[in-house]
């Protein structure tokens, strides 16, 4: 099988074209090409098959490293997007793509950063899902009860779930420990991704991250677009400007004009290597 390993904003995935041939993926086959000591390594995997309606071009499909399919990638679609750009497979500078909740368009600026719109934020809980808006509610934090203790935390729909807390400072949030009790949690009963984040300025966070199916990684986009909503709806940051995120992977802008608008992200994304790699037939 051939594959391209990218990353953006150190978010790592290994990418699969199923355009030019089709390509069956099982869970087995993605956990042992994400393993990062038996196969290629990477937090998700990214597959492109072709479009079914006149409304997209490509069709994306992303799978964690645990070998879930899960709904949204933000970093993952700037990938994709420069992977068919890189490819070929689809004209600069911008290209539609359908993940499982809808389409999303990818550009690349001319300085050469990827973009994507990412959609309105969805604030309700039962959008995630979510039982949290049964929770009590403070400043527009639902309060959850984790092993008898209080979290106080928002919940984004991005496509995908997310929970973001905030914290004094992300050197010893407790992401390791708290981070997979959230995921986890009764309340999101599809698990969710789950992000811990320090308020430096009006237009200046840093967060890190627990990902669904994947654990600790070191950025995440579509949790970078959710810390700006939450942290814009909350007046922490400013509306409608460039907010700098700050991840151990690096870097990512983000700016949400407020309710209605889709939030857009944009980053760097490379091409790290390519390859060839066989699977036995167990893994097919």
């Amino acid at each position: 099988m051939r594959f391209w390993k990218m990353q953006g904003g150190g978010n790592d995935f290994v990418v699969i074209d199923g355009v030019t041939e089709p390509v069956a993926l099982s869970a087995g086959r993605v956990r042992r090409l994400c393993d990062r000591r038996l196969g290629v390594g990477a937090d998700q995997l990214l597959l492109v098959e072709p479009a079914r309606t006149p409304e997209e071009d490509f069709r994306y499909r992303i799978f964690n490293a645990d070998g879930g399919e899960v709904e949204q990638c933000g970093n993952g679609a700037r990938a994709m997007g420069k992977f068919l750009f890189e490819k070929g497979l689809a004209s600069r500078p911008e290209v539609r793509l359908r993940a499982a909740k809808g389409v999303i368009t990818v550009r690349e600026r001319p300085d050469g950063l990827l973009s994507v719109d990412m959609g309105a934020p969805d604030f309700d809980p039962a959008s995630l899902p979510s039982t949290c808006g049964q929770l009590p509610n403070i400043d527009g934090e639902w309060v959850l009860s984790v092993e008898g203790n209080p979290v106080r935390l928002r919940t984004v729909s991005m496509g995908n779930p997310h929970a973001v807390i905030r914290v004094g400072s992300t050197g010893d949030a407790p992401v390791t420990t708290l981070g997979p009790k959230v995921e986890n949690h009764r309340a999101f009963p599809n698990r969710t991704n789950v992000e811990f984040v320090e308020t430096l300025s009006p237009t200046h966070v840093r967060f890190r991250v627990w990902e669904r199916g994947a654990g600790e990684t070191p950025c995440c986009g579509s949790g970078a677009c959710a810390v700006v909503a939450a942290g814009v709806a909350s007046g922490a940051l400013r509306k409608d400007a460039d907010i700098h995120v700050e991840t151990p992977g690096g870097t990512l802008t983000v700016r949400w004009a407020g309710p209605g608008a889709g939030v857009i992200l944009s980053g760097t994304v490379e091409k790290v290597f390519e390859g060839e790699i066989e699977l036995a037939p167990q893994e097919e």
